[in-house]
């Protein structure tokens, strides 16, 4: 697997690359797969927390009673019970507007069977669906995990891309970060390593840095 000093280096040169611009630009990190039969179902949908962040992730939490009351004192982006979900089964553009505003979802095992009338069909082909809060759980736990973590996604495709940070962060923490995405990655392929056949880095709008087989080679 390529290293974290190979990521680090491939970081720095795709800042490099990159004019500066008015806006914080993101990193990229785009991953080509092969020998993988797309026809046959490969997906990827995982959820991989992040070792080094300085932007949260926003989450929304779908909960009653206490555990409402536990997620507002979280701070959580924003707290929503069965009330606002009924009234999203009528307005399907707020519907999706509400869905666009937040990275992840997390919902009460006991209003999961309203958002599935409410808002499945928006949630689902968005990857986005609700992950379940048990009654006794700590809403907590699950919100300072969703606020460092990104999604990987993937459908019939033999490529993806995902934010691993900012321009304004250490490459060294970057390359951290890849090395996590690409470790939980690797692990869901069908043969590991052997899948991955291209890993890019980039700014927002600089340009793809490509990783480079002979020097991956030096740094085994």
């Amino acid at each position: 697997m390529i290293t974290e000093a190979h990521l680090a280096e491939m970081i720095k040169k795709a800042k490099t690359a990159t004019k500066q611009k008015k806006f914080k630009q993101s990193i990229e990190l785009i991953m080509s797969f092969k020998d993988i039969d797309v026809k046959k179902g490969f997906a990827l949908n995982e959820v991989v927390q992040l070792p080094k962040t300085n932007s949260p992730a926003t989450v929304c939490v779908m909960a009653t009673g206490d555990m409402s009351e536990k997620a507002k004192k979280a701070k959580a982006d924003s707290v929503i019970g069965s009330a606002e979900l009924d009234k999203f089964a009528t307005n399907k553009r707020e519907s999706r507007k509400f869905i666009n505003k937040y990275d992840f979802f997390l919902a009460d095992t006991k209003v999961m069977p309203t958002v599935g009338k409410t808002l499945g069909q928006f949630l689902g082909p968005r990857g986005k669906m609700p992950t379940p809060v048990p009654f006794d759980a700590s809403i907590e736990a699950f919100l300072q995990r969703f606020r460092s973590s990104i999604k990987v996604r993937t459908r019939a495709s033999l490529s993806t891309s995902c934010k691993i940070g900012d321009e304004t962060m250490e490459d060294a923490d970057l390359a951290i970060n890849a090395h996590a995405v690409l470790s939980a990655i690797e692990k869901k392929l069908p043969n590991g390593e052997k899948n991955m056949r291209r890993i890019i880095i980039k700014t927002t709008m600089g340009k793809p840095i490509k990783e480079i087989q002979e020097a991956k080679k030096k740094h085994a």
